[in-house]
């Protein structure tokens, strides 16, 4: 009979026939010791290793000829010849080998049935992307950065009267 006594619908209605005081009553959460509470932290804190390598090719979803038959290159990004910024330079880029393609007939543009030609990702460093490479299973080549060394060069070489660097105005 005590649950007909409540009220069914609204969010703030307050019981009948019961002391408000008594339902306003906080109870205090159960103390804990604080040996308990460092030693469940310190048992999920570590990392879990596996020792042997781990084939996720069959858990992403893409099809074994995708897999299996892909090769992918590498390569760190050269500063650009027409900007003088460095911007898009400092990340390790990788894309896969281009496969088919065919001349649509009706627009003339460049077609292919491949989802990953036009996939190109990012990576800091030269390592993770060769990590994630041997993640996934896939043959790789790496294009290695030729740092060139500037040249000292000085301004006033160009006003100089040494004939053999000296170029003609004429």
């Amino acid at each position: 009979m005590q649950h007909l006594k409540r009220r069914a619908f609204g969010s703030t209605s307050v019981l009948m026939n019961e002391d408000p005081l008594k339902l306003a009553q906080l109870k205090d959460a159960p103390l804990k010791s604080l040996d308990d509470l460092l030693s469940s932290s310190q048992k999920n804190d570590g990392l879990i290793t596996v020792e042997n390598k781990v084939d996720i090719s069959s858990l992403t979803g893409v099809p074994q000829e995708h897999i299996t038959t892909r090769h992918v290159r590498m390569w760190k990004p050269v500063k650009h010849a027409m900007q003088s910024g460095t911007n898009n330079t400092h990340k390790w880029k990788m894309e896969f080998e281009s496969r088919e393609r065919w001349e649509n007939p009706l627009m003339g543009w460049a077609s292919s049935g491949d989802p990953l030609s036009n996939m190109q990702l990012s990576f800091g460093n030269k390592e993770e992307a060769i990590a994630f490479c041997e993640k996934n299973g896939w043959d790789y080549s790496v294009n290695e950065v030729v740092e060139k060394q500037p040249r000292p060069k000085s301004y006033g070489i160009n006003f100089s009267w040494n004939k053999k660097t000296r170029t003609s105005t004429k």
